[in-house]
Order: C-alpha cells, then structure tokens, then sequence
C-alpha cells in the first residue's frame, strides 16, 4: 500500500515546491507530484523542507578514522557512518598524498567497499601535485605522475569504481590526464601552481574538475588568471569548503555568482577525523588540533576542515549571498552529477533513509525514515 507523504516544501534536485507531495512505496520514494492528492488518499503532513542528503566528494575523515591512517575497507565504513549521523550521505573517501603502498591500500579497499552504504568511490588527492601549493600535504611525498598511480586507477576503473584524482598540471602531462579520462576518472585540478596557459593545456587534455577552489592554488592577479581565475572562467566542476576559515564568504558568493555556466559548483567538507570524533588526530606522525573551529598543525597552520555540508549548505544561505536553491544543489545534484551518478541528486528511487527533513533554519531534523516509521 502507498504512503503519501506532503512536505511543507521539498527540493527535488532541481528545484524547491510548495503543496507537492511524495508517494512512498516499501520505503522508497517512487512519485514526486504537484497534482492534487485524491481525495480517498490520505498524505501524511511533513513539517520542513525535505531534500535528497547530502553529497560530498572530498572527505579525508570522520568518526575518529583517517583514510589515510586506515586504508581499509572498516575505515570507510566509519568515515560514512560519521559523516551519514550529519546528513551526509553519499561520499567520495578521499586519501591524500602519501606513499604508492597507501594508495595500493586504499584503492584495495575501495574495491572490496563497493556498494557499501554511503560510499561512492574513491578520490585520490596528490601525490602528483605542486611543492609551491602542498598545503598540508607532506612535501616527501610528492613526485610527478607515474604509470604506478595510473595502474591503480585502471584497476578501480575495471572493477566500476567512480574515481576522482586531484592532480597539478604542471605535475603530469597532458598524455597522462588524456589517458586517465579516457579511463572514466574525473580528473580534478588542484594544489597547483599552474598559470593559465598549463590550466588551458590540462582542460584541453580532458581535466573536468577543480579542488577546493582557491586554497592551495595560483591565485587570481590582474595581469595573470593563474589557476584561480582559469576555473572561474571555464565549464569545469569546482568543490569548494565553506567553513569560514578556508575561503572568505564573500570570495564563495563572487565565484558562485561569476561562473558562465550554472551548476558547476559544488560544496565539499574536506573533513578530517574530528568530524564525529576528538578535538585531535595524528597526520604524518603529528597531531592536528581543533582550535575555535579550524584544525591547525603545530605551526598553526590550516590542516583539513572541521565542518559538515549540513553546516556548509546553512552558511552558504545565510553568509555568502547564495540561494538556498542553489546551495541545496551545491550540496546534492551538483556533486552527483559531476560524478555522473546522478541520482544521488534526487528523490525519486531513493529509500528514506537517504532524505533529509531540514528545519527553517536549515539545521537537519532527521531523515523521512524517523519521520514515517516506514521499513527501509
């Protein structure tokens, strides 16, 4: 028998309706109508504003467990749930710059994970970056691209693994980002030191994303784009962090407002183990400490993010300036469809478990799961 479901307002991916309402059948939503209900159906009223939950593709950590610290399948599994208890529930476990035994690791375990809940793939973030634009990233362990690292990836492309990887441009060449397209992985731009022209070279290469736009990266001068102003201005996807720390609120609302194309931008969290877990974690054999909100190294210097996309969607609304319609799909459809998985950016065909009912202020009550007592 079919549950109708009538939130106050709901995000479909696409766009946010008034008096719509949902038909929900073993837990799964199979109808999404604007139409007035029959009236022998009953609809279940729902207070808030239900939306598909979140997607994030660049999560180091969760729930005291850091990718890189525990390449395993368990490790995953924990980094999901820590990030799901947030309404995160789609994310791309992301490993940074490290050692090939790592990545071997890691790539082992993202194969064993597929189809666990909450995981999507695997992003693979360096080792093949820029010294100059390392971040926190530890500088021994970064070397230019090598047919190592694009084994592992055709092994995970083989196995139906979605893969993003975080390379510079000035780091690989062209062939290599052509090669690594032509695999299915979403070649993503970042830590990189690159002006213009090598920004230009790896788009025309096959690059079709950015990673958390302006940290790490040559930044935008009057007389030279650098990498910066080379996403701004092209059809790339781009994840940026909104955590008050990494990028200015109001530098996000310029760039979102400033892309040519619509939907190209996209929320990550960048979180680190402390999300779901302690003020503090170990990374390269130090620890990194949580200080007023930003995770700082012993030189008091940014190391990974502290923050949720529930927390990045609210205060995208309320201080860079963007719509609440385009903040939703920043943190849903958007990153979905980068990744061409594109219904994790919608509601129809998701169980309850995978929506969300938000509050006015934007903070998540809960899933549709709590709110129907449907089995799912």
């Amino acid at each position: 028998m079919a549950l109708w479901l009538q939130p106050e307002k709901l995000f479909t991916g696409h766009e946010i309706l008034t008096h719509a309402s949902l038909r929900v059948e073993a837990g799964v939503i199979v109808e999404v109508t604007s139409d007035p209900l029959p009236k022998a159906e009953y609809a279940r009223p729902i207070k808030g504003l239900v939306t598909p939950g979140f997607v994030d593709l660049q999560v180091n950590g969760g729930g005291d467990v850091l990718l890189n610290q525990t390449p395993t399948r368990e490790g995953m599994q924990t980094i999901a749930e820590a990030h799901r208890s947030f309404g995160t529930v789609a994310i791309m476990p992301t490993v940074i710059t490290d050692g090939p035994d790592v990545m071997d690791a890691v790539a082992k375990a993202a194969v064993t994970a597929q189809g666990d809940r909450s995981i999507m793939g695997l992003h693979i973030e360096g080792p093949h970056i820029s010294l100059e634009r390392r971040g926190t990233h530890l500088g021994a362990f970064v070397r230019p691209m090598d047919e190592r690292t694009l084994s592992v990836v055709a092994r995970l492309r083989k196995a139906g693994i979605p893969v993003m990887i975080t390379l510079a441009p000035e780091a690989t060449k062209p062939e290599y980002i052509s090669q690594l397209a032509a695999l299915g992985a979403v070649v993503s731009l970042g830590h990189t030191a690159a002006t213009a022209e090598q920004m230009a070279v790896a788009i025309k290469a096959g690059a079709r994303c950015a990673t958390h736009l302006f940290n790490a990266m040559s930044p935008m001068l009057g007389r030279e784009p650098g990498a910066v102003g080379s996403v701004i201005n092209s059809d790339l996807y781009s994840g940026i962090i909104c955590d008050g720390f990494h990028v200015a609120d109001e530098m996000i609302g310029l760039a979102v407002r400033a892309r040519p194309i619509r939907d190209r931008m996209f929320l990550v969290s960048d979180a680190m183990a402390t999300v779901g877990g302690q003020d503090h974690f170990e990374l390269y054999g130090k620890n990194i400490y949580l200080r007023e909100g930003m995770l700082v190294n012993s030189e008091g210097s940014l190391a990974g993010a502290h923050v949720t996309q529930a927390e990045g969607v609210k205060r995208l609304v309320e201080r860079t300036g963007t719509h609440l319609l385009e903040a939703l799909k920043m943190a849903t459809s958007t990153p979905a469809a980068c990744m061409g998985l594109k219904h994790l950016g919608q509601l129809e065909g998701r169980v309850l478990e995978d929506v969300l009912v938000l509050r006015d202020d934007l903070t998540v009550r809960g899933t549709l799961a709590e709110f129907t007592g449907e089995l799912v």
